[in-house]
């Protein structure tokens, strides 16, 4: 049977604040040398999965450059391959995608050329290495026109999924979206569906008819519990939606940990990306480095302590950088101290500069209360943080940021630049 892949990356990723100013949601950098999107089209080309449309919407320029035609997955072929869909004006119905399901009915003759017979569908923007080819047996299994790929999470968090109740065969026979009372179990949806192809195309067309079915999660799901065969497909392994800033940094952080069940190492089960030609990482004489991951370029010659640094990054002599996650190509002056930080690509951090300064992690950002509230600092994407700058926890430093944004060479804790 042919297994068309359908990866939903037009995500505008707000919660990430400045981190996503620029980019879509998937194409955020990751563990050093990686995108968010990787691990889902690494999963596909390792599952055997070759055809894959890319959806992309919000800012898609940093994604497409990216991806490309696929040959860093294997993906750039005559028959298959990668394509990437992005929203377009058209006669009929063809605009903006409204929300997943909708995205898929504006691409159903992408499916329909490849001949599939079944259709999975994931998500762009989530950490975690999954062979889907258990996924598709479980569906062949049950015999099933959609299956539901799930997971148990805290009860605490069920709010923030879709939860599942099912019976004695996993069959789904309820389904709530981010429900408030707690009371529905703690089976969440991974966003990962498989389709009959013949009854996705049915189901999203017949919902065009009567009420529009904009998203699997509120409409489609729902609807097809009553008329069709929906089935759970268990998983256990490691899975983490980096949706948020605090999300994004903790996992980042974990990746240090060795008894983390997440290996970027796996030779079996590799994780590919676009990568550039750059030398190898240089350590010098009184540099110091414990529990970090330092990619291919970068200059160490001051202190590195539990950090992620991408290619390209240089940590001047007498500079610290702790508990941090830094990206490519960005400058480190001189005696400056990175704590608890978040910088995008290429910003360029004076000299004597103090990123994460204070005690006090619980002064929340005043512009986005519920986005920065845990005291990490966010410094945007090639902004110039002048010599001798303190900036507190909490503080927002938006893109392309120079020293006439800095007046006073303090920026208290909470603030945005």
């Amino acid at each position: 049977m042919r297994v068309v892949a359908m990866i939903m990356a037009g995500g505008e990723g707000t919660r990430l604040s400045v981190l996503s100013e620029k980019r879509a949601k998937p194409s955020v950098p990751f563990a050093g040398k990686y995108r968010i999107i990787d691990f889902t089209l690494s999963n596909c080309v390792n599952s055997g999965i070759f055809d894959v449309g890319v959806l992309t919407q919000y800012r898609p320029h940093s994604l497409n450059d990216h991806i490309g035609i696929g040959k860093p997955w294997d993906l750039d072929r005559a028959r298959g391959g990668v394509r990437l869909l992005q929203p377009y004006q058209g006669r009929n119905e063809q605009s903006w995608y409204r929300g997943t399901s909708d995205a898929i009915y504006q691409n159903l003759n992408f499916i329909t050329e490849c001949r599939a017979d079944l259709v999975l569908i994931l998500s762009g923007d989530h950490i975690y290495k999954m062979d889907y080819n258990a996924i598709l047996e479980t569906h062949r299994r049950h015999r099933a026109d959609l299956t539901v790929g799930v997971m148990d999470v805290p009860l605490d968090e069920t709010d923030r999924f879709g939860i599942m109740t099912v019976d004695e065969e996993d069959c789904i026979v309820e389904f709530s979206e981010k429900p408030k009372d707690r009371d529905k179990g703690t089976l969440a949806s991974m966003g990962i569906y498989v389709f009959n192809a013949d009854v996705l195309i049915s189901r999203l067309s017949e919902g065009q008819e009567n009420q529009p079915r904009i998203d699997f999660g509120k409409n489609v799901i729902p609807a097809m519990l009553a008329e069709d065969r929906v089935y759970a497909h268990r998983f256990d392994g490691y899975w983490v939606d980096v949706g948020t800033i605090q999300s994004y940094w903790e996992t980042s952080l974990q990746l240090l940990d060795p008894a983390l069940d997440f290996d970027l190492y796996d030779l079996d089960w590799l994780i590919r990306t676009r990568s550039e030609e750059r030398p190898p990482a240089k350590i010098g004489p009184q540099a110091q480095v414990n529990q970090a991951i330092i990619c291919n370029g970068c200059t160490i010659r001051g202190t590195v302590e539990r950090s992620v640094l991408s290619p390209g990054v240089y940590v001047s002599p007498g500079a610290i950088v702790r508990d941090s996650v830094v990206m490519n190509d960005t400058w480190i002056g001189p005696g400056a101290v990175l704590d608890r930080v978040i910088v995008d690509k290429q910003v360029v951090v004076g000299a004597g500069v103090h990123l994460g300064s204070g005690d006090d992690l619980t002064v929340p950002n005043r512009a986005q209360p519920d986005k920065i509230n845990t005291g990490i600092t966010v410094v945007g994407k090639s902004s110039h943080i002048p010599p001798g700058t303190i900036v507190g926890r909490n503080v927002v430093i938006n893109a392309d940021r120079d020293e006439a944004h800095f007046p006073g060479r303090e920026v208290a804790s909470g603030e945005t630049i």
